[in-house]
């Protein structure tokens, strides 16, 4: 029997719950219907939710077919609790997204979209509500091709002409297709995993109907995972029981755990490691549960015992969850009553943050306040409900103020240098832009032979450890990428701790240097209202500096989608339900920080001093005459040991700056002239010259050439993130490849490093593997059964610790754990772009050879 755990998703008032009811039912997991309206939904086991009529917290249910065990997953749809929606998407092996006859695609709708597909989670949709006044079947299928994805195929209509529209995903199957005219269920479930193939279901789930052929096709296209045999699970959410026990609910992808069963996992705040013993194993099913003795991969349950869990954690093998994608951008203070000291509540307050991290409960020691994030108020009526329920206070909530992120215009080379008597460390960092939404990218090129490996990994986690602040209004800075390009310790005085405080103060230096750029979170929008007041909503979204497609207009309806601030639009829903007597419907989800619309402005009603915020100093440290001094942040360039790596990088020729030199006097002569000989040889450098003496010329050093840069290329996941690719695949696989090869040879000859194309072959029955050579590029098809990731990882294994490797995927984010295993992860974004500057490169050279005569571009 296939066990699978799903997840059910969908805009709010889309029909989520129903379908749950329905699908329990079906399969005869609960002995009658519920419904929400009634107040009876057997998902909706918290009384707010109830009350109100909502998913607010996700929960799972148990049913079984006779082929298939399932742990439904019934998650928030309202924005307001997309937190915790998310969270819930780290367990999931296939999804099922719920569309709206009547509604259609919403803005939310395609947020949930893009996270399904950030996370490469199989989908199914099933679109509700066909019972009620909607633009018909097909017109609903072509917008969710044009929407979502041309994948979307009806499944309700499996003849001849579903067959081939389903063959058309696959060359391979296609071909397949033509010979024997038929696909078996295998065929499609492979297609569905592969998130080539997304399976629409056409019905209404209050009157069951659909439903029990929508089951079928879970049963029918669905694979089970394959788990390895090392215990590992993910943990997703944090709970208490009515009794006020702790639950930590996983989800398990290795091996087995049982009662009384010892863990041991890092704290999220960091320390030693916890050894804990799990007391009981639950598996809930709606408000009940059954206890286990023991669980296998593949199952959730609610472990107890363990106090210092967090969602998103890795235990055992599992590494932890990538952060979350969706985040409040408003804070709110908390007001409390005045016989409630807030010194006495946080320690309370911290309960509700295990189970939604994203609160990010802050403590304001100079205003004594507490300060939450929150989504909005929905979000903020639940909370005080929530506090009111469980601590019995009586919370007040304030307006709220937007939560800004900065990011720089151009590179910078930032420096940071520390030390005071007996301590020393010195960093040199290049701060780069990146895409909006890349996030904090951590890098080094710095050479082994001038600073120890270890120290570089130190040097990493320290940027990644801290919230870096900006310097316009000290919002914490995104969309960078930070690389380590070089830096120095001493054999004798370095310390951890001094490599932290250069680390931060480079950081700091190089923004304080820096172009600044504030940005701001954007909502994008669905607007619809009657047509002879659509005048007045352009004019509304103009002022609030927000952009809109071309409306869309019947006569008597008009529509309208863009993005604009979310400070702007905060309380516009309340506007347009006031200018169209209620009879507009307006639509929204977090889009995204983009630059402010009204920067100078906010900077300056901020106030921020960058130099006067002491725990984020830019300055450093040297030391002189046996005592370290602080070195303003624009003087530091004089007065650094090692010089500017930054034009080194750029090919550029440094700019002579006056160096001033500084000396620790708590080492003798001798001692010091000991360690030079040992470490640089008979000569001094320069930069440990005492005050007062004359610098040598500097000897002729032999430095040790570079590693041998590896490439390593996974085919189809670029083939298949590169638009020109993936266009051209749908028509021609193979010539997709060639032209992958053609291209990636040309940047080989440029580049001249070592580069790998890796094409899986693992699922053609007795492939043996081919290699070959095209162009000077190595070209792998792995054998059956070995995935291009297996190869990859074999051949990292083989070449990681004698080369520089980066590894080229459709990832768009690299990971720290990457870093640390010594290799760099590249996006297809990422090489597209030095794909697209290798050919600029190209084509300079041709044209300055054709202008001197000697070649030109048709020879």
């Amino acid at each position: 029997m296939k066990q699978l755990v799903i997840g059910i998703l969908a805009h709010v008032d889309a029909g989520k719950t129903t379908l749950s009811e329905a699908l329990l039912y079906t399969a005869g997991a609960i002995p009658a219907l519920g419904r929400v309206d009634h107040r009876d939904a057997y998902l909706d086991t918290h009384a707010l939710e109830r009350d109100r009529g909502i998913t607010i917290f996700s929960k799972q249910a148990l049913f079984q077919t006779p082929e298939l065990a399932v742990t439904l997953l019934d998650t928030p749809g309202h924005v307001d609790f997309s937190a915790e929606m998310e969270r819930t998407l780290q367990v999931l092996d296939y999804a099922i997204l719920v569309i709206s006859a009547t509604d259609g695609v919403q803005a939310h709708t395609e947020t949930l979209w893009r996270l399904l597909r950030r996370n490469q989670i199989p989908t199914f949709l099933f679109v509700t509500k066909m019972d009620l006044p909607n633009p018909g079947r097909e017109a609903i299928l072509a917008g969710l091709q044009r929407q979502l994805d041309e994948g979307c195929a009806d499944f309700t209509r499996r003849d001849g002409a579903w067959a081939e529209g389903v063959a058309l995903r696959d060359e391979g199957l296609l071909d397949r297709y033509l010979e024997t005219g038929r696909l078996t269920p295998r065929d499609v479930s492979g297609l569905v995993r592969l998130g080539r193939l997304f399976p629409c279901y056409f019905g209404a789930a209050l009157r069951l109907e659909g439903v029990a052929d929508f089951l079928q096709g879970l049963t029918d296209y669905t694979e089970a995972p394959v788990y390895p045999p090392d215990f590992a699970a993910r943990v997703f959410k944090i709970a208490r029981d009515s009794q006020g026990n702790r639950l930590t609910y996983a989800k398990l992808t290795g091996g087995t755990l049982a009662v009384r069963a010892p863990l041991s996992y890092l704290p999220q705040t960091g320390g030693e490691v916890l050894e804990e013993k799990v007391t009981q194993l639950r598996l809930y099913s709606g408000a009940k549960y059954q206890t286990a003795e023991a669980v296998s991969a593949g199952q959730v349950c609610a472990l107890l015992g363990l106090t210092q869990t967090y969602p998103g954690q890795g235990l055992g093998a599992e590494p932890p969850a990538p952060p979350p994608l969706l985040e409040p951008v408003v804070t709110y203070r908390l007001v409390l009553p005045p016989d409630c000291p807030a010194q006495v509540l946080l320690p309370k307050l911290r309960q509700l943050e295990e189970e939604d991290p994203q609160l990010h409960l802050v403590w304001d020691e100079h205003s004594q306040e507490i300060h939450a994030r929150l989504m909005g108020q929905v979000q903020i009526e639940v909370l005080q409900r929530l506090i009111a329920d469980r601590f019995d206070v009586a919370v007040q909530v304030d307006a709220g103020r937007i939560l800004y992120k900065e990011t720089i215009a151009a590179p910078v080379e930032g420096v940071g240098h520390f030390e005071p008597l007996r301590h020393y460390a010195e960093v040199h960092l290049l701060l780069e832009p990146l895409p909006q939404g890349s996030g904090l990218v951590f890098d080094s090129r710095c050479s082994e032979d001038l600073l120890d490996r270890n120290w570089q990994r130190l040097i990493l986690t320290h940027l990644a450890e801290r919230t870096h602040r900006g310097v316009l209004t000290g919002a914490p800075i995104t969309d960078l990428r930070i690389t380590l390009l070089s830096g120095r310790a001493h054999p004798k005085h370095t310390e951890g701790g001094d490599f932290r405080q250069a680390t931060y103060r480079a950081v700091r230096q190089g923004l304080m240097q820096a172009e600044s750029v504030l940005l701001e979170p954007w909502y994008a929008f669905t607007l619809t209202l009657p047509a002879e007041q659509l005048g007045r909503a352009i004019s509304d979204l103009q002022t609030m500096a927000g952009t809109f497609d071309p409306p869309e207009s019947d006569g008597t309806w008009a529509t309208l989608t863009g993005t604009a601030p979310v400070a702007a639009m905060k309380d516009y829903p309340l506007t347009v339900a006031a200018y169209t007597r209620g009879r507009g419907k307006f639509a929204c989800s977090l889009h995204g920080y983009a630059p402010c619309h009204n920067q100078k402005q906010v900077v300056a009603a901020a106030g921020y001093d960058p130099e006067g915020d002491l725990e984020h100093t830019p300055d450093s440290v040297f030391c002189a005459h046996g005592g370290g001094f602080s070195v303003k942040w624009d003087q530091v360039p004089q007065y650094m040991h090692l010089e500017s790596a930054l034009p080194k990088q750029r090919g550029e020729d440094p700019a002579p700056v006056p160096r001033v030199y500084t000396r620790n006097l708590d080492l003798d002569e001798k001692e010091l002239e000991a360690i030079f000989l040992r470490t640089f040889g008979p000569q001094r450098r320069r930069e440990y010259q005492f005050l007062g003496q004359a610098a040598p010329a500097a000897p002729r050093r032999t430095i040790a050439p570079p590693k041998q840069q590896y490439l390593i290329v996974d085919g189809y996941n670029i083939i298949f993130a590169w638009d020109a690719l993936k266009d051209l695949a749908r028509e021609n696989l193979d010539a997709a490849r060639q032209r992958l090869m053609d291209i990636l040879s040309n940047y080989q000859g440029y580049k001249q490093c070592r580069l790998v194309l890796v094409f899986d072959g693992y699922k053609v029955k007795g492939n043996p593997g081919i290699t070959f050579d095209y162009h000077h590029i190595h070209v792998v098809y792995t054998k059956q059964d070995e995935t291009g990731d297996m190869f990859i990882e074999k051949l990292l294994q083989e070449i990681g610790r004698n080369y520089t490797v980066r590894v080229a995927t459709s990832d768009g984010l690299i990971q720290l754990s990457a870093l640390r295993a010594g290799v760099l992860r590249l996006s297809a974004d990422e090489l597209w772009r030095e794909v697209e500057w290798v050919g600029r490169q190209i084509d300079q050279v041709l044209q300055t050879l054709n202008q001197k005569g000697r070649l030109s571009r048709d020879s």
